[in-house]
């Protein structure tokens, strides 16, 4: 790396180059809740304020929509965070003997 310090010889006065850098943003992912035939309502909406921390009103607008369309958005988040929340959800159904399924895409 070259040194960001130099040296004006007609004036003697020295001077530093500071060059700025910016940080991208984080890439962020959807995560996705997949309808099913077998999964209850009531158990979405505990995934919805237990994993998402959604409040009620607004898991219960989420477990509809996923029931009517088939898919809805449960958060967006960073892909790590995404990852964490998708594994938080299958290890829960799982001990639940559920088969909701969740996913995750750019958003």
């Amino acid at each position: 790396m070259s040194d960001p310090t130099t040296r004006d010889d007609a004036t003697g006065v020295r001077t530093q180059t500071r060059t700025e850098r910016r940080l991208k943003r984080p890439r962020m992912f959807k995560v996705l809740l997949h309808n099913d035939d077998y999964t209850t309502m009531e158990f979405v909406v505990y995934i919805l304020q237990g994993v998402f921390h959604r409040n009620e009103t607004d898991a219960m607008q989420i477990m509809l929509h996923v029931h009517k369309h088939g898919i809805g958005v449960a958060g967006v988040y960073t892909r790590d965070v995404a990852e964490t929340r998708i594994q938080q959800v299958e290890a829960l159904a799982r001990s639940h003997e559920f088969p909701l399924r969740c996913s995750m895409e750019e958003a």
